[in-house]
């Protein structure tokens, strides 16, 4: 078939390409060119900027197949990088790849293929499209360790249909550099990116103080009855769970958690770590790739990247468009990640997490 791959100037996306090549498909190669400034350039292991550009177009040539440059500088800037610094404005712990996967690389990127007349659009995603009885099913990758299927629950059904995940039945990441090397490619041991590509410095709160000063203007640090305990230096630097970085007195920080964050008076609410879990947790935004369920259901839920899936039970109530997870041992689940639905390696669907804390009440008055 004519299929276009996505590739980011990585190994894993090189490998893609290299392999339906040498399958016979009638490969195009697309690169996105979402932000060219400062150091990200020319940072070893960022993506879709500078050097990854040439290393895309480097690997086409040796490929022997055509290769476009799509500049979506601006589009990025306003769905990711403007929403990244809007999240943590609104108090939340945004997931960028997401966003990124969700707006400039699918929609874009499905749109140009079917311009040129494709039957599919490939990505050096690790995880498993399956067909299924009812349809293209997403799963998770044959190796856990490197699995993606977390960042693709916003995948829409008809995306899905038209994407292909060559990499996801791969053993581990050995075995996709190893191919590398069998088809000649120079990024063969190029590393991975890392952290978030247009941060190359790593200080993503400075990045969110030039675009929303007022997330990191400084605030006070409360208890749960609103009794000011410290002073906080501005509200992109935390995250619900977090217990570095208060400053607080006791040693080991008292012994305190971010349990909530109140964008609206500037305000860090902490807690008790074993007061930070929750037994409920709101989602929003919800992208269903099985039918909604129309009562409620079990199923596993990962409410980070990282985490292993733990079993819960969710209802889906379709006339507010919200879900409500109910995890089988309390979570700690903070506003802006994912909950991504599993049944076994299947993803059922998944949305962003919403605040399950209320606002705390102001501390009395103190005597006189």
């Amino acid at each position: 078939m004519r299929i276009m791959v996505a590739m980011s100037g990585g190994v894993d996306s090189s490998v893609v390409a290299g392999l339906l090549a040498e399958a016979g498909h009638d490969v195009i190669g697309a690169t996105l060119q979402l932000y060219d400034h400062g150091a990200a350039v020319q940072k070893k292991g960022a993506c879709c900027a500078g050097q990854d550009i040439h290393d895309a177009r480097d690997v086409a040539d040796r490929l022997g197949i055509p290769h476009y440059v799509l500049d979506r500088e601006s589009r990025f800037r306003d769905a990711v990088i403007g929403d990244f610094a809007d999240s943590y404005a609104r108090g939340e712990t945004p997931i960028p790849c997401v966003r990124c996967n969700q707006t400039v690389k699918f929609q874009d990127l499905v749109a140009l293929a079917r311009d040129l007349g494709c039957e599919a659009l490939a990505t050096g995603h690790y995880a498993r499209r399956v067909e299924g009885p009812g349809g293209p099913e997403l799963r998770r990758a044959a190796d856990p360790a490197r699995d993606q299927s977390y960042f693709l629950f916003a995948t829409t059904r008809e995306q899905l249909a038209f994407t292909r995940f060559p990499l996801g039945d791969m053993p581990d990441k050995a075995a996709v550099r190893r191919e590398a090397v069998r088809l000649g490619l120079a990024v063969a041991e190029k590393p991975d990116s890392q952290d978030i590509c247009f941060v190359p410095t790593g200080r993503y709160h400075d990045l969110v103080a030039k675009l929303r000063p007022e997330a990191a203007e400084a605030g006070d640090i409360v208890d749960t009855d609103g009794r000011v305990l410290g002073r906080h230096q501005g509200m992109a630097r935390y995250t619900v769970g977090q217990a570095r970085g208060l400053g607080l007195p006791g040693g080991a920080e008292g012994g305190l958690r971010v349990a909530a964050l109140d964008s609206g008076r500037r305000r860090i609410i902490v807690a008790p770590a074993a007061s930070i879990p929750v037994a409920e947790v709101p989602v929003g935004e919800v992208n269903w790739l099985v039918d909604p369920p129309t009562a409620p259901f079990r199923a596993e839920a990962k409410f980070r990247a990282r985490e292993v899936p733990q079993p819960v039970t969710a209802e889906w109530d379709a006339a507010s468009a919200r879900l409500l997870v109910r995890p089988d041992a309390p979570v700690i689940s903070a506003p802006g990640q994912g909950c991504v639905l599993y049944g076994g390696d299947r993803v059922l669907g998944g949305g962003f997490i919403r605040a399950a804390r209320p606002a705390v009440v102001d501390a009395a008055a103190p005597a006189a």
